[in-house]
């Protein structure tokens, strides 16, 4: 197995730092790409929820209709940059592919939801016109999924991550198999 390069947690969390934020931004312009695809075949308006929600929580002056686009765009481009350290991490881990995307996509969805109902901008999703619900959801597995891509990519560059280590230790599923041996999570120089 390939050392990770750092071999230390500290090394894969500094890692999972600026993977993290490049992907997160990779999938923050795809996914923005693809809802203007979207909005000019739909017709759907742009959102100022992002907007919104940054002055709520930043304690900005609000003002009805339309939202200032850099402050619309602060709030989307970095929500989508912060959230892809996440992701990111769960690639240092070694949960990488598609699943691991698709988790990622639950906590997306999560997370602006908590942001928008907490400030008040927004209502629950089971309360939204199906159509607008499914092509909020589309449009974030788009994000979870390239974020995922550019995340696992750069993550593989470092070899396994620990919970790779420990699969490979014993294939299969066992229940008597306990973890790794502290030197050997992080790759042959790790230590934690």
């Amino acid at each position: 197995m390939k050392a990770v390069a750092g071999g230390t947690r500290r090394g894969m969390i500094k890692r999972a730092l600026w993977q993290g934020l490049l992907a997160g931004a990779a999938g923050g312009v795809v996914m923005t790409l693809g809802e203007k695809v979207e909005q000019a075949v739909t017709g759907r308006p742009d959102s100022h929820v992002p907007a919104r929600v940054l002055q709520r929580l930043t304690g900005l002056p609000e003002r009805p209709g339309k939202q200032p686009l850099p402050v619309n765009w602060a709030m989307h481009f970095g929500q989508a940059a912060l959230l892809g350290v996440l992701r990111s991490i769960m690639a240092q881990a070694g949960l990488r592919g598609p699943v691991a995307s698709a988790k990622f996509a639950v906590v997306r969805l999560t997370n602006d939801q908590i942001l928008e109902n907490a400030t008040g901008v927004g209502a629950p999703p089971g309360t939204w016109p199906r159509q607008e619900l499914a092509v909020d959801l589309l449009h974030k597995a788009v994000y979870a999924f390239t974020t995922g891509a550019v995340a696992d990519a750069l993550a593989a560059r470092g070899g396994p991550g620990p919970g790779q280590r420990h699969a490979a230790a014993r294939p299969g599923r066992h229940a008597d198999f306990g973890p790794l041996p502290r030197k050997d999570a992080y790759g042959p120089q790790g230590r934690s």
